[in-house]
């Protein structure tokens, strides 16, 4: 299925699997990649030697473009986008809106820019700065997200914008993919899906939760950092709900040391990526250092395993998946279902 999402990035199907923290490592990447699909790095919970490190071993699994996903507003983003450009990496997609002058650094070699969205403005915005093209993410999406639905988001930037638009929030199969095309998009992104496979190094406990999760058990709630953050719910979410602030300060500063010491950063660079995220938001101090260490509480469900200490970012969607596919039996099945509904429309006429 040829789109302007599949000739911008030279990928065979218009299936991009995002970047998320601690589950879009070199294996799941490279499985998506060899798949026909589009696989997305996540480095925000990587150090430099580390996304160096899996950026190689990404090029060694396949020969297929792939992506990296990193924060615009962190500290190091220019190493991180030197990185990219010497990695000989396809696409490099936002979390945040990237500055005109990371994209323009980035376009100059040849790397194509897709930041991440939530608003039809912010679109606007990245489109005019020479963004590439714009994944869309409307409220079923999985970690921070917006009130918009992806079916009243989507519309809304493909008329506003005249770059590829890429949907998220709330895909999972071939039906899905039909009604973002029909919408105008060039192809999807998912999260949740792509976690769900036998290729995602996510513990098999964890994954087990997720799969048992009905479409009532993922929740949107601030008590993490202060913003909306769609995930499943837990004990511990239910617990830092009812936390008051001196012990969610307490909780929120034994996380950031831990944090600091596996990231390499200083206190400094620590407060200043939380207080990136409560610009222009009233975060309490624990919820800016709670901002900073939200890696911390995905990494001890998503690595270790640790359901009762960790959250776990989730899309809605995780109420209505129920299987772990390989990566390349999901892409493959998605683009099954996805010619059968095409089939089945044209037979409407």
């Amino acid at each position: 299925m040829e789109t302007a999402l599949t000739r911008l990035v030279g990928v065979r199907y218009p299936i991009v699997q995002t970047g998320m923290g601690w589950v879009a490592g070199p294996r799941l990447v490279s499985a998506t990649a060899n798949a026909g699909a589009l696989g997305v790095l996540a480095s925000a919970t990587m150090s430099l030697d580390q996304l160096r490190a899996a950026i190689a071993e990404v090029r060694c699994r396949t020969d297929a473009p792939f992506g990296v996903n990193l924060r615009a507003d962190a500290a190091d983003a220019g190493d991180r986008v030197r990185l990219i450009i010497d990695g000989g990496v396809r696409v490099a997609s936002f979390a945040l809106a990237p500055s005109p002058g990371l994209i323009a650094e980035l376009k100059a070699a040849g790397v194509v820019v897709i930041p991440s969205v939530g608003a039809r403005r912010h679109a606007e915005k990245v489109a005019a700065w020479g963004a590439d093209a714009v994944i869309v993410q409307g409220g079923e999406g999985g970690g921070h997200t917006g009130e918009v639905a992806t079916s009243v988001l989507l519309p809304q930037v493909v008329d506003a914008v005249r770059i590829p638009v890429v949907a998220a929030g709330g895909f999972f199969d071939g039906r899905g993919l039909v009604a973002a095309l029909a919408y105008g998009a060039a192809g999807v992104a998912m999260g949740t899906r792509f976690l769900l496979t036998s290729d995602s190094t996510v513990p098999d406990a964890v994954k087990a939760r997720y799969l048992a999760a009905t479409v009532r058990d993922v929740t949107v709630t601030r008590a993490v950092d202060g913003l909306p953050h769609r995930m499943l719910r837990t004990d511990l979410v239910a617990s830092l709900e009812r936390s008051g602030r001196a012990r969610g300060l307490l909780h929120a500063i034994r996380r950031a040391a831990e944090f600091r010491k596996l990231s390499g950063l200083t206190w400094r660079q620590l407060v200043r990526d939380g207080l990136a995220l409560r610009h222009g938001k009233e975060l309490s101090w624990s919820q800016v250092l709670l901002a900073a260490n939200t890696p911390m509480l995905l990494r001890s469900a998503m690595v270790d395993g640790r359901t009762d200490l960790g959250v776990m970012a989730s899309g809605q969607v995780a109420g209505v998946i129920d299987d772990l596919p390989s990566c390349a039996e999901l892409v493959d099945r998605i683009m099954k279902e996805a010619a059968e509904t095409r089939e089945r429309l044209m037979g409407l006429e």
